[in-house]
C-alpha cells in the first residue's frame, strides 16, 4: 500500500474509533447540546416578544426573533460540540492511550485526524438536530435558495473544523480533562458576547468592538444573510478568513504539540 493509502486507512480506524466513544459514552455530548437548546428554547418562549420588540421598534412578533436568533444558536451548537474534542483529546494523552499508538505501525497524523472529522460529524449532526428544534417551534427560511443553503451548510462545516483544530490543541495541552474543559470555555462564552442574541449596534459603545472583531459575529451576519436574506456586507468575507486562519493556526499547533508531547 502507498503511504496516502494507509493514512487513509488508519485515518478512517480512528475515525470510527471516536464515533464508537462518542456512541458509547453520550453524556458529555448530551449535556453539551442541552446547552443551545436551552437557549433557544429560553430566549424565544421567555424572552421573545420584549426582544422582538426592542430589535425592529414595532410591535412584539416572536417569530422575527426566533428567525434573527436561530443562526447565532446553530453557530454555539458548534462551539459547544468542540468542547467535548478538548476533553476527549485530554483523555487520550493523559491514559496513555496516544503513547500505545506512537509504539504501533499507524499513520501518526491519522490520530489527530480521526478526531477532527469525528468531532466534525458530531457537531454538524448536533446542528441538524437543534435546527430540528428551532423549525419544530416556528423557524423558517422561505427565502433561501438552494445556492444559499449549500453556502450556509458550507459555512458551518468550515466554522466546525476551524473550532476543532483548535478544540484538539487545547485538549493537547490540558494536563487532564477537567483542564480541557476549562481551557476550551471560550468556545461557549464567545457566542454570547457577539451578535447572536441582539445586534451590535444595541449593545453599549465601548463593548462594541467586543462583539464585533471576534469569530463569531460574521459567521453569525453571513449565516443569517444566507439563510434569511439579509445583507451579508463583507460579513462573507471575514467569517471565511477566521475560519481559514483558526483552521490553519489550530493544524499547526496541534501537530506541533502533539508530534512533541511526551505523555
Amino acid at each position: 500500500m502507498s503511504a496516502l493509502s494507509l493514512a487513509v486507512r488508519d485515518s478512517n480506524t480512528m475515525l470510527r474509533r471516536n464515533l464508537l466513544h462518542a456512541r458509547r459514552y453520550p453524556s458529555l455530548t448530551l449535556n453539551l447540546l442541552l446547552t443551545p437548546v436551552m437557549l433557544l428554547l429560553l430566549f424565544v418562549y421567555l424572552f421573545g416578544d420584549v426582544m422582538s420588540a426592542g430589535i425592529g421598534g414595532g410591535p412584539a412578533d416572536r417569530s422575527a426573533y426566533i428567525a434573527y436568533l436561530v443562526p447565532g444558536i446553530l453557530l454555539m451548537t458548534i462551539g459547544g460540540t468542540v468542547v467535548g474534542t478538548a476533553v476527549s483529546v485530554s483523555n487520550d494523552m493523559t491514559e496513555g492511550v496516544i503513547a500505545r499508538f506512537r509504539t504501533m505501525a499507524i499513520h501518526r497524523g491519522s490520530v489527530l485526524v480521526g478526531h477532527v472529522v469525528g468531532s466534525v460529524v458530531q457537531a454538524m449532526a448536533s446542528v441538524v438536530l437543534v435546527g430540528a428544534v428551532a423549525v419544530a417551534i416556528g423557524f423558517r427560511s422561505t427565502d433561501a435558495t438552494v445556492l444559499e443553503w449549500l453556502a450556509a451548510f458550507g459555512l458551518l462545516v468550515l466554522f466546525a473544523l476551524a473550532l476543532t483544530w483548535i478544540a484538539v490543541g487545547m485538549g493537547l495541552i490540558s494536563l487532564n480533562a477537567e483542564a480541557a474543559s476549562n481551557n476550551a470555555l471560550p468556545m461557549i462564552l464567545l457566542p454570547l458576547l457577539s451578535s447572536a442574541f441582539v445586534p451590535v449596534d444595541a449593545m453599549p459603545g465601548w463593548f462594541q468592538p467586543v462583539a464585533q472583531y471576534q469569530p463569531f459575529t460574521p459567521a453569525i451576519e453571513t449565516l443569517r444573510g444566507l439563510l434569511l436574506g439579509s445583507g451579508i456586507g463583507d460579513n462573507g468575507w471575514l467569517a471565511v478568513g477566521w475560519c481559514v486562519g483558526l483552521a490553519v493556526l489550530g493544524y499547526f499547533w496541534s501537530t506541533s504539540r502533539f508530534h512533541r508531547d511526551p505523555r
